[in-house]
Formats: structure tokens, sequence, C-alpha cells
């Protein structure tokens, strides 16, 4: 799915009730709406900058991964670079 600039409506950035990570709600035209949570947003940012401003590089490819161990307050399934 695209989803240009025209199709939103609204997005909201902020801490819901009762949690303590930022949520991204965008509010689409159609009344659909999407949640993403910090970790989600926090990744596509940073592979964002990293193609914005590296020299050469033109492509991140971030994949799905449940982690068997990690560190203590991470959740097991990251996005991970490839």
């Amino acid at each position: 799915m695209n989803i240009p600039n025209e199709m939103i409506r609204e997005v909201v950035l902020e801490v819901p009730e009762g949690h303590k990570h930022l949520r991204t709600r965008l509010l689409l035209h159609d009344g659909e709406e999407l949640i993403f949570q910090e970790a989600t947003i926090a990744n596509i940012v940073r592979a964002y900058i990293t193609v914005k401003t590296h020299p050469q590089r033109t492509t991140i490819r971030l994949r799905g991964r449940n982690l068997q161990q990690n560190k203590p307050g991470f959740a097991d399934y990251q996005l991970l670079e490839d």
C-alpha cells in the first residue's frame, strides 16, 4: 500500500494513558487508522537518516527477527538490518 500525503487526514504522536512509549497514529481520509509502536518508527527513522546522509548508500532492508536472547527490557521481536 502506498500512502501519499493526500491520503492522510491527521498524524498523532502521543504516549497513551497507561503506557510509557510513543504511538504514532495515521488517520486516513477513508477512515482507516494505522497505529505504529515507538520501536517501529524509531527503526524507520534510523534507516531513513542513514540512507539520506550516507554518500553512497541507497538502500536499507530491515527484517523482523525473533531473538532468542535479548537485553532485559527489550522486546524479543526486533527489526534488524540485513
